[in-house]
């Protein structure tokens, strides 16, 4: 069975047992969390309907948090001597899906 789920504007696809990660969610390692909205989730059927989805949860556990690829930024004027670099590493929750329930 798998679902799909929006977490941090971004929609991913899991299944149970999974490790996937999302955007830093602010919970302390260990900690439960119910991953909401489930927009699909497939088991012999596909549901989709907000009526289907009415129930629905995805529950996962966090095991840590991760960081993204570093992301270099540099910004210039031209004929004035004026420029800046900066760096981004964007953290993230790494969450293991324990349980997907239909609605």
């Amino acid at each position: 069975m798998y679902a799909v789920i929006a977490s941090g504007g971004k929609q991913t696809k899991v299944a149970q047992g999974e490790t996937i990660q999302v955007e830093l969610l602010g919970v302390e390692d260990g900690a439960e969390v119910s991953l909401t909205p489930v927009l699909v989730v497939d088991g012999s059927t596909i549901l989709s309907t907000p009526d289907q989805l009415k129930g629905a949860s995805v529950k996962g556990r966090v095991i840590g948090t991760a960081k993204g690829v570093k992301i270099d930024g540099f910004t210039y004027k031209r004929r004035t001597n004026q420029r800046r670099r900066f760096g981004h590493r964007q953290q993230y929750s790494v969450v293991e899906i324990v349980s997907i329930a239909k609605g």
